[in-house]
């Protein structure tokens, strides 16, 4: 079983990889220029924003867990 340090780093990672693809949808959302496409890469920023802030949310749990 990997450690918790271990397991702290990758979830960061993961949490810095969403948060930089949700700013990259929401980049091409404003350059867009068709309506569909502007709302297609704007839902795409929120779901991935908040994707990002259930994993931070799951992380901080885990490190309450395991303090005790």
């Amino acid at each position: 079983m990997a450690s918790w340090s271990a397991c702290r780093e990758r979830l960061s990672k993961t949490i810095r990889k969403l948060r930089t693809d949700a700013a990259e949808c929401r980049l091409i959302s404003d350059l867009a220029t068709d309506p569909a496409k502007r709302d297609l890469f704007d839902r795409l920023a929120l779901h991935l924003t908040t994707l990002a802030d259930q994993v931070e949310l799951a992380m901080i749990d885990a490190a309450k867990s395991a303090r005790g």
